[in-house]
């Protein structure tokens, strides 16, 4: 028996190898961890022993698939709280630091790095010599630690530093914590619902999703295996031991920056009233409370948030514009460059955090002014099988192309993703009302989100992490 990557699992009844494939699989891949505290430790080996000796600690702390998916059952059924989690990444200058050169992760992405120069140019990324300092030095490893309270997190963190030795040092570290909306929706520091849209890939989530959308489902969110995992190769046993590649972006949100953009195209637009929310939608492509802006035109609408959607009816981007950052990152099927299945190939699974402290409700009425202008972003985190397919294409080909989604006659073309998009940024069009019959050119969104440091790690199996020597 092998493992079927051909499509979704379902867990309850997985067996024999899928069984196993749980079991050694990290948690957080195929169906998210709870995080809402996160502490995440880059670390650097200077000794290839020590290196190996201080994974073979870790890696009983380290949870699998299999117990993650046990703990929510416990969880929904009488309300048991689920134990820590712990994760680990390498880089492929990890492998090479811990003296590991048969079975290395063979991605090529992966072995060139988020440093490297093609790397940079690719994704339109700023120098490294910019990027904060912690994130110039080399970095060989990461150590993810989450939990649902700070204390539980900040015990386990504690665990992780107490196993490092004098050769093994933290070069950078970072906080996370989630924020929430009125609704506890988990928000953005733009102060909108993030993470609204996923690849599922358990049966149990996708049936889920399906029983909760009104209406006939015309996205479908299920997803096979084969776009989420890979065997992982210096594991004792690829067959059934699998990992993931994980992409990690710290981007700062000027959130000052992005929400005296949306005044000005609401006044450029001409806009009042409760129509004024319209404009920072049309940026996003969904209302604050994760309303597609395709499928209703106000905020808080009678409909419920859903993820069961396209763009078939609105193909000149008159209800949600073409540079909007779901549409630019999902197209779902509207891309004009490929058919739909070919386009689902580039979609990842998206694990992000948001960091910083800030005074002000990210949701209520205030003057951008009062806003904060750094010090607050997103820890994006995402896996894949296949990072040039999916992150590096999601980035180069649709969030930066300003010719993407092709459209007959568009002028001027879609532009940039406004939120999320790095590169010259001109004029965008506008609907100047919702499903209006054309639109009108505005002054594009000065770039609000900077990259400040990254990296691409491979997520080994539990296997390998106990078995390294």
């Amino acid at each position: 028996m092998s493992v079927d990557l051909s499509t979704p699992l379902d867990w309850k009844t997985a067996s024999g190898d899928a069984e196993t494939m749980l079991e050694q699989l990290q948690a957080n891949i195929l169906r998210p961890h709870v995080r809402e505290h996160l502490a995440i430790l880059f670390l650097n080996f200077a000794d290839a022993t020590e290196g190996k000796a201080y994974l073979r600690a870790l890696a009983p702390k380290v949870k699998s698939a299999r117990t993650h998916l046990d703990e929510i059952e416990a969880f929904h059924a009488d309300g048991t709280p689920g134990t820590t989690w712990f994760g680990v990444g390498l880089t492929a200058a990890g492998y090479a630091a811990l003296g590991i050169t048969t079975g290395v992760p063979g991605d090529a992405s992966f072995a060139l790095g988020m440093k490297a120069h093609d790397t940079r140019t690719k994704l339109h990324d700023p120098p490294v010599s910019v990027w904060e300092p912690q994130y110039q030095s080399t970095i060989h490893a990461v150590i993810l630690v989450g939990d649902a309270t700070d204390a539980a997190m900040t015990a386990g963190r504690n665990d992780v530093l107490d196993l490092i030795t004098e050769s093994i040092s933290v070069v950078a570290e970072e906080t996370g914590h989630g924020q929430h909306n009125a609704n506890t929706d988990g928000i953005e520091h733009f102060g909108y619902v993030d993470g609204r849209s996923q690849p599922l890939f358990l049966t149990q989530d996708i049936d889920g999703e399906i029983a909760t959308s009104p209406g006939p489902v015309v996205w479908n969110p299920a997803f096979p295996l084969d776009r989420v995992i890979v065997p992982d190769p210096a594991s004792p046993n690829p067959t059934v031991d699998f990992g993931s590649y994980f992409v990690y972006r710290k981007l700062e949100q000027n959130v000052r920056r992005f929400k005296q953009a949306e005044q000005d195209i609401a006044d450029q637009l001409g806009l009042i009233g409760e129509d004024r929310e319209r404009a920072g939608a049309m940026l996003i492509g969904r209302f604050e409370d994760g309303t597609p802006l395709t499928v209703q035109r106000t905020d808080a609408a009678a409909l419920p948030v859903t993820n069961s959607f396209n763009y078939n009816d609105d193909l000149q981007g008159l209800k949600c514009p073409f540079h909007g950052h779901i549409r630019k990152s999902n197209p779902r099927g509207s891309g004009g460059f490929e058919a739909e299945p070919q386009e689902r190939l580039h979609i990842m699974a998206r694990r992000g955090q948001t960091y910083g402290d800030r005074v002000d409700d990210p949701n209520a009425d205030l003057p951008p002014s009062s806003r904060p202008a750094g010090g607050v972003g997103l820890l994006f985190m995402a896996y894949n099988v296949d990072i040039a397919e999916q992150f590096e294409f999601v980035q180069k080909t649709w969030v930066d192309n300003p010719n993407f989604p092709r459209v007959s006659g568009s002028t001027p073309p879609p532009g940039l993703d406004q939120v999320i998009g790095q590169g010259p940024r001109d004029k965008i069009s506008q609907p100047q009302f919702w499903n209006a019959s054309s639109a009108v050119e505005v002054d594009p969104v000065p770039q609000a989100v900077t990259l400040k440091g990254g990296e691409y790690f491979f997520t080994p199996s539990l296997d390998f992490l106990n078995s390294v020597v």
